[in-house]
């Protein structure tokens, strides 16, 4: 089933359910997800598993970084808004790496593309960005890898 048609079917549980935060974040994806399908150059065309993957991530991202700023400046009943729709926006994502696992992989993608030091950073990046996008944030994958390049965590 295509994320959209999840979708609407637990905005309708959601509803039934009364469950608010639910409902809204729900929302927010299905409007995402209609503004990626209407905009130009998309003929409408129903969105790939990999778009529509990107699209959650991006939402995820947001939230995160809202939580974030809203802990900095003390508003924890706002940052506790932000993390309730995180959870839910996770629940469609796929399962992220553990660390250890993230690490295993990255090492096997450094030493595929034959990497040497911290001036193959954008090569390693590259290619882990495409093996490993939905599983891990892209910010750890930088660190780990940098990490792994310099040689601190190997």
């Amino acid at each position: 089933m295509a994320l959209k048609e999840t979708i609407d079917a637990d905005i309708k549980k959601a509803m039934l359910a009364k469950d608010k935060v639910r409902l809204l974040t729900l929302r927010s994806i299905k409007s995402q997800i209609m503004l990626a399908e209407t905009a130009e150059g998309a003929h409408g065309a129903a969105l790939t598993e990999d778009a529509e993957l990107k699209l959650l991530n991006k939402a995820a991202k947001q939230r995160r970084e809202a939580a974030e700023t809203y802990q900095k400046q003390f508003r924890s009943d706002l940052e506790e808004v932000e993390l309730a729709e995180l959870a839910i926006i996770e629940e469609y994502l796929p399962q992220q790496l553990s660390e250890a696992d993230l690490v295993e992989k990255l090492v096997a993608i450094i030493q595929r593309v034959g990497a040497t030091g911290p001036s193959d950073l954008g090569k390693v990046m590259g290619a882990a960005a495409r093996e490993l996008s939905g599983q891990a944030d892209g910010k750890v994958i930088s660190q780990v890898v940098s990490n792994l390049l310099n040689n601190t965590n190997v």
